[in-house]
């Protein structure tokens, strides 16, 4: 079983496509991974040796921030901004889209299951 970065790669997909299940590993960052340990992006996860496991364990801990220190830094840098209060910051808190997307009609999957809210109603002569 190959195990980088405490996760556990699944052992039927080609290298390329196993490595982008570590958190802060993509398709292009696995293809520079596997170029530099000199594996052929075809190979399956299965099939690579302790010696290329190695070659790839020590590239990722070496040169590449993932899993549990990137999400810390990323939360960091989120905090920072709510906590310096700019524009960004604000929506963060306010749990509203905050890349200049439309709010009218759409963005549901930030704001939530939409809340109702009833009309008044017309007072009785």
């Amino acid at each position: 079983m190959a195990r980088i970065a405490g996760i556990d790669l699944p052992r039927n997909k080609r290298g390329e496509i196993g490595l982008t299940y570590i958190y802060g590993i993509g398709r292009s960052t696995s293809r520079r991974i596997l170029e530099q340990a000199g594996i052929s992006y075809d190979k399956k996860v299965q099939e690579w040796n302790d010696e290329e496991l190695g070659l790839i364990r020590n590239f990722i801990t070496e040169e590449l921030k993932v899993e549990g220190a990137l999400r810390s830094e990323t939360q960091l840098n989120i905090k920072r901004l709510m906590d310096i209060g700019c524009y960004r910051g604000v929506r963060h808190r306010s749990g509203l889209p905050l890349r200049g997307q439309s709010t009218k009609n759409n963005s549901r999957t930030r704001k939530g299951k939409r809340k109702t809210v009833a009309n008044k109603k017309k007072a009785v002569k």
